[in-house]
């Protein structure tokens, strides 16, 4: 006898309910995220977790002090209300307070993400996802595509001085997040001197610094972005131990390091730019030199990971890509590098550490 032919019978209502979000909601959820996203920003813009620090307070005294229109005030703070992030005390009391999350708006907290949603979904940023099919279509950047320019030549324009501030702080406030927990499960010790490409203002470097007081450090950076780094390494003292260069990693990496540490920089680039920089990492290491990078590794199934949202972004913004970590290993093997191990911790980013060959 031969097998009846099976017939998907979609679940009831009641079914659904019990295994799981309403599939038409989870849709919706995941259509309107940018309203999310804009509320936070606008929120966040606005300093509202600042002004409940001490407190609930009534939305009449929080539209007072930020100068908004109450009623609108309200509704965004329910709205935001309902995804966790600030809470109304009382249902219709208007009375508004902060949530966990919330509490990484605060300015000056440790591990404050505040400067971090200043950047992500603000204008100037937000709108180039209005042109992500364009992306789709052609693989190429939605901001050349919107701006004329690559990303990094735009922060290096006068003209977009503005944003550029906006990103480095974005890009430090990051830091803040991920570099605690790398602190807490990779060890440092050993190196003699640590470079940091492309390190920003510093934040990276001097933490790892300030933990191991043996090392010396050295960053590179262009121009435009290394007066921020001279200052904050000023501030913390470190001037005598951290040397500051001026430099284009696509040209050539400054030699006199034992490691290179480099976070969130490789996946800003396709497979061609960023073999060029780890090709000339390799050359500034020579042979048993140590590479660590903080990167997302992604992986190949279903399972949910940041990364894979991040991927969207180094599509449309500087036209690079997270990757799996087979795709890192053989990154790596080209530019004349053996993976040692990937070390996960509490942060988005995983510590991949590899050796010149």
């Amino acid at each position: 006898m031969s097998a009846q032919p099976h017939v998907a019978v979609p679940p009831t209502a009641q079914e659904q309910q019990q295994t799981g979000p309403n599939p038409q909601q989870q849709l919706l959820q995941a259509a309107m995220g940018y309203v999310v996203s804009s509320a936070v920003y606008t929120a966040t813009k606005l300093g509202i977790a600042d002004l409940l620090a001490d407190g609930p307070k009534p939305v009449a005294e929080l539209a007072k002090q930020t100068q908004t229109h109450e009623d609108a005030l309200y509704r965004m703070l329910r709205a935001l209300a309902c995804a966790g992030i600030f809470a109304e005390v009382e249902a219709g009391s208007r009375l508004f307070a902060l949530t966990p999350p919330a509490e990484f708006l605060l300015s000056g907290r440790e591990g404050s993400m505040r400067e971090f949603l200043l950047f992500f979904p603000d204008p100037f940023h937000f709108h180039l996802y209005a042109e992500m099919l364009y992306s789709i279509k052609t693989g190429k950047p939605a901001v050349e595509h919107v701006h004329g320019m690559p990303v990094f030549e735009l922060f290096a324009d006068p003209k977009y001085k503005e944003e550029s501030v906006v990103f480095n702080a974005a890009m430090t406030s990051f830091s803040a997040v991920v570099v605690p927990a790398v602190l807490e499960v990779y060890d440092f010790s050993g190196i003699g001197t640590l470079m940091d490409v492309a390190g920003g203002h510093g934040f990276v470097l001097t933490s790892i610094l300030k933990k191991y007081p043996e090392m010396r450090g050295k960053l590179v950076d262009l121009e435009h972005v290394t007066k921020g780094a001279r200052q904050r390494i000023a501030e913390l003292k470190l001037t005598d131990r951290c040397e500051v260069v001026t430099g284009d990693f696509f040209q050539s990496v400054p030699e006199g390091a034992d490691a290179i540490i480099m976070k969130h920089i490789i996946h800003d680039w396709d497979d061609e730019k960023a073999l060029l920089i780890l090709k000339n990492c390799r050359k500034a290491l020579g042979k048993n030199g140590k590479l660590i990078l903080l990167e997302a590794v992604i992986s190949e199934d279903n399972e949910p990971h940041p990364g894979k949202f991040v991927d969207l972004e180094m599509l449309i913004f500087p036209g690079g890509r997270e990757r799996t970590e087979s795709e890192y290993r053989k990154l790596f093997e080209e530019a004349g590098f053996k993976m040692n191990r990937v070390v996960p911790n509490k942060s988005p980013l995983s510590v991949v550490e590899a050796v010149s060959q």
